[in-house]
């Protein structure tokens, strides 16, 4: 049983305003439905920083500007998708590097390096499955040559202020100085194409939500019933949240039988799952100089919804 899993169940449900962390949402059955959502149209974040990586792959590389073979370290690498054409580029142009890619997901990993084998033979890959931390820490003491990171596809966006800051802080402290952090940030724009990315037509993003009390079920021996509970989302223009929930539809109890906890919810009774932060250039700015950070570059797609900047150390 996952410990530090079940003491965050046990702490989100009991609380006087209910919550889930959104990162218990990537089982390998969360992480198949995310791809899902990747792929909606409306889901503008995939396609922007695609674009950035695919058409700056060389503007980025030359940026960094390692002059020796180096690490890249992505955080969250899920299917790799984004990552690709960057990966391609280094590997066409014969770019002596190690790719790093770090998830907590097994079966989302085996997919990836399944994948990028058959695409890119030759690439140099060392997957690791597990928490940033522990690997980058482990990673880090391993190796003198210099590392990029890749925290790619608006991932802060999921943390609050004080968290994103201590999260940045941390990636801070796991590097060599001379490391960079290639950071992927969702930009704050029209609220209408915002609400639409996160309350999808197709359902998907709520069968996403719904997806994390089917795995509490499996877990923990739980009789949540999906049908009692709905997915609602909102869309903050004035601070750039996105705000995720579950809805109880009924006053119920349910009891997860590997915990030995009951857990009652009244008729309308919210669980926040997710925070969806959309920045501003100058909240970026703010946060890389509050961690440690230089900015060094922006590199924007066409329609500047998104940024990928490097950040160094």
């Amino acid at each position: 049983m996952n410990q530090t899993f079940a003491k965050d169940l046990i702490e989100g449900l009991s609380s006087k305003n209910k919550h889930l962390s959104s990162k218990y949402f990537y089982d390998d059955t969360g992480s198949k439905i995310f791809q899902e959502i990747m792929e909606m149209p409306e889901y503008y974040l995939t396609s922007s920083e695609f674009e950035i990586l695919s058409l700056q792959a060389k503007q980025i590389i030359d940026a960094v500007n390692f002059n020796q073979p180096f690490n890249i370290v992505e955080l969250g690498a899920g299917d790799g998708m984004k990552t690709f054409k960057l990966l391609e580029y280094l590997v066409n142009h014969n770019i002596d590097f190690y790719y790093v890619p770090i998830d907590i997901s097994q079966g989302a990993m085996n997919s990836l390096v399944d994948k990028l084998k058959a695409k890119l033979p030759t690439l140099n890959i060392h997957p690791r499955v597990g928490d940033y931390f522990e690997v980058l820490s482990k990673e880090n003491v391993q190796t003198t040559i210099p590392s990029l990171l890749l925290f790619l596809g608006s991932n802060i966006g999921n943390y609050g202020n004080d968290e994103a800051v201590k999260l940045l802080s941390l990636f801070n402290k796991n590097m060599k100085d001379g490391d960079k952090l290639l950071l992927g940030v969702d930009l704050q724009k029209n609220p209408i194409t915002i609400k639409n990315a996160y309350d999808d037509p197709y359902g998907i993003t709520k069968r996403f939500n719904l997806n994390l009390l089917t795995r509490i079920n499996d877990e923990f021996e739980g009789d949540f019933r999906l049908d009692d509970f709905d997915f609602y989302c909102h869309y903050n223009p004035e601070n750039g949240e996105v705000n995720s929930y579950l809805i109880s539809l009924r006053k119920q109890s349910v009891f997860l039988k590997k915990l030995n906890q009951e857990f009652h919810f009244n008729y309308d009774e919210l669980i926040w799952t997710e925070l969806s932060k959309k920045y501003n250039l100058n909240e970026i700015n703010q946060l890389a100089q509050t961690t440690n950070f230089t900015v060094e570059q922006h590199f924007l797609d066409c329609k500047h919804y998104f940024t990928n900047i490097i950040l160094k150390k």
